[in-house]
């Protein structure tokens, strides 16, 4: 399962990184989401809102996604951050096929 994961890195983090712009947080990323039995499928810095990054990754058991967040947050690493399951289009095909099944079932408001 696909997962986005978006966040800013905390002041302390930051100046950690500063102390050392050579250090490679993929790679630290990596190490965690393959612990966890994923693959680390891209990793992006991101400016907007203070530094930051997303990464996009993919996880076999989808409680990784969360703890691999919360690791992060515990160390001390990110903040604001976001976890957005991400779907295939063959998931999206399915997800549709579901929803005609149920759609009769559903009563909008006002109805």
């Amino acid at each position: 399962m696909h997962f986005c994961l978006t966040g800013q890195y905390t002041p302390r983090a930051l100046n950690s990184i500063l102390e050392n712009p050579t250090q490679n947080r993929a790679e630290a990323v990596r190490k965690v989401v393959e612990a966890a039995g994923g693959t680390l499928v891209s990793f992006y810095g991101t400016p907007v809102d203070g530094p930051g990054v997303l990464t996009i990754f993919d996880v076999p058991d989808p409680a990784a996604a969360p703890a691999i967040l919360g690791i992060a947050v515990a160390a001390g690493t990110l903040q604001n951050v976001k976890l957005t399951r991400l779907l295939t289009q063959d998931e999206i095909m399915q997800v549709r096929q579901q929803a005609i099944k149920l759609r009769g079932s559903y009563s909008p408001p006002g109805s």
